[in-house]
């Protein structure tokens, strides 16, 4: 089959490799625009990292389960494809550190764990911990040049007992990283940036947080209409957002194909390309590549060698999330959303989750049960993830025990591991994002998009999307609009 004879548009053709949600959010920018799509996904579902399920029949996210709400591009979306009143803020947000055995509230007034006062980290935080951040105002100014360590850097102006105990395990939880490795300026950039131009890290957190303050009711108020939550989730799950975005590329005239992996890239005279999936080939005016580093590398290698090999050098983590259901009545009484847990301390699972806590839909789902998730495996430490699931769930009833008490057996148990599901970056990550760009940009009608490049988060995965898809509509505007081979 050529899909050059299917869909509803005389416009440009485009293939996006690629169903994560950055595939799914360029392909229905593209649809939406009048553009002619075809997206191919490798495997047998749509939706990468999202990924809707039920556990004792409770609905569960097996994947991302909250949005950034503070970045416009995850609701806009979502409201785009129907899922608008969907959307729900969190029932709490006062979540914990399970520090030396205790569980300490998280501190107020910090920025990715960087506090704007020592006082702040009292409670969590050795005296000797507490003292070394006041050192920071007696320090002089730091020079961090085009990019540094966030963690080797906070060390440096205030010990490294706060990066440990807060920084740490709030990265961990996002990248899977490593904080003394993982680029402040890619992970933190609005503290990157203070930082460059204030003369202690302390004044450089006051005045993101001032900044911050500055926007009314934060930029998700006015995007969301649900105030200034900093995170939003979905009613059934953020893992039914890739099918909704999916439904809306259909209506607009998109194909999609599953268990179609992309195995070859041909330049087709001077702007054209052949996209070759298995037995199929299907010519294109331009393509999206949307998948991880590694395979956008192998399909890139012939026509830009330099960005194939800066993908390439791209390192992932894996995780594992084993996710529980408990009867409610068998719970020990808890507050909060769940707790992040520092590496230093050794234990198994990074953080846990009370998702009958933070989601009214997982309660409402099942009242009589209680849900709650723990992560475990970080980069480096592929070992953890390999495991055997009951081994991982042996492990996390472990130190649910002693975070929390919890002795009860569950009543049900699912683990779900992403392999590789994590990119890595380190020190120099924009600056490789950036050449992979300017190369990729010589070859006429194709671009990249996905978690490898601006951000891992929901809305930073949609945001390259639509870069991607706004520069190849933009080309295409460009050129004739009538012709078949416009770009």
């Amino acid at each position: 089959m050529n899909a050059d004879t299917t869909g509803h548009h005389a416009g440009p053709h485009v293939v996006v490799a690629g169903g994560g949600i950055a595939g799914l959010a360029a392909a229905h920018r593209l649809a939406v625009a009048g553009h002619r799509v075809t997206l191919l996904e490798a495997g047998p579902r749509l939706g990468g990292k999202l990924l809707a399920g039920e556990i004792a029949g409770a609905p569960v996210d097996l994947g991302a389960e909250s949005l950034l709400a503070r970045r416009p591009e995850a609701v806009a979306l979502a409201r785009a494809v129907g899922l608008g009143d969907r959307l729900q803020a969190p029932g709490t947000t006062t979540a914990s550190v399970w520090s030396r055995g205790e569980l300490v509230p998280m501190p107020k007034g910090h920025v990715m764990g960087v506090p704007g006062d020592a006082h702040a980290v009292e409670g969590l935080l050795s005296a000797e911990g507490v003292r070394r951040i006041g050192l920071d105002a007696e320090l002089p100014p730091a020079e961090i040049g085009d990019d540094i360590a966030i963690g080797a850097y906070v060390a440096a102006r205030m010990g490294h007992e706060v990066v440990d105990r807060l920084v740490e395990p709030l990265l961990g939880g996002v990248y899977a990283g490593d904080a003394y490795r993982i680029s402040m300026k890619a992970a933190v950039p609005a503290l990157f940036e203070a930082a460059r131009t204030r003369p202690t890290l302390t004044a450089a957190v006051r005045a993101v947080q001032q900044a911050g303050a500055a926007v009314p009711a934060d930029a998700a108020g006015a995007a969301t209409g649900l105030g200034g939550t900093v995170f939003l989730g979905v009613d059934g799950g953020v893992g039914t957002l890739p099918g909704a975005v999916a439904d809306a590329i259909r209506a607009a005239g998109g194909e999609i194909l599953t268990d179609a992996p992309v195995t070859a890239l041909r330049r087709t005279g001077a702007t054209g390309w052949q996209v070759v999936s298995g037995d199929r080939v299907l010519t294109a005016d331009a393509v999206v590549l949307a998948t991880p580093a590694g395979p956008a590398a192998a399909l890139l290698a012939p026509h830009a060698p330099a960005a194939a090999a800066e993908l390439d050098a791209i390192a992932y983590a894996s995780m594992a999330l084993v996710t529980l259901a408990f009867r409610r009545t068998d719970m020990p009484a808890l507050s909060g959303s769940g707790f992040l847990v520092p590496p230093v301390d050794g234990h198994t699972i990074k953080a846990s989750t009370f998702s009958s806590q933070k989601w009214q839909w997982v309660t409402d789902g099942a009242p009589d049960l209680f849900v709650l998730r723990t992560s475990v495996g970080r980069h480096g430490e592929e070992d953890q993830v390999h495991r055997e699931d009951a081994d991982l769930v042996a492990a996390s009833l472990k130190d649910l025990a002693a975070a929390i008490g919890l002795t009860a057996r569950p009543v049900a148990t699912t683990v779900t591991r992403w392999m590789g599901g994590l990119p890595q970056y380190p020190v120099g990550h924009l600056a490789r994002v950036a050449r992979v760009r300017e190369t990729v940009a010589a070859l006429p009608g194709l671009r990249v998009a996905g978690a490898a490049y601006d951000g891992v988060g929901i809305p930073a995965c949609i945001a390259s999307a639509h870069r991607a898809a706004d520069e190849i509509i933009a080309t295409s505007k460009r050129t004739d609009p009538g012709a078949g081979h416009s770009l």
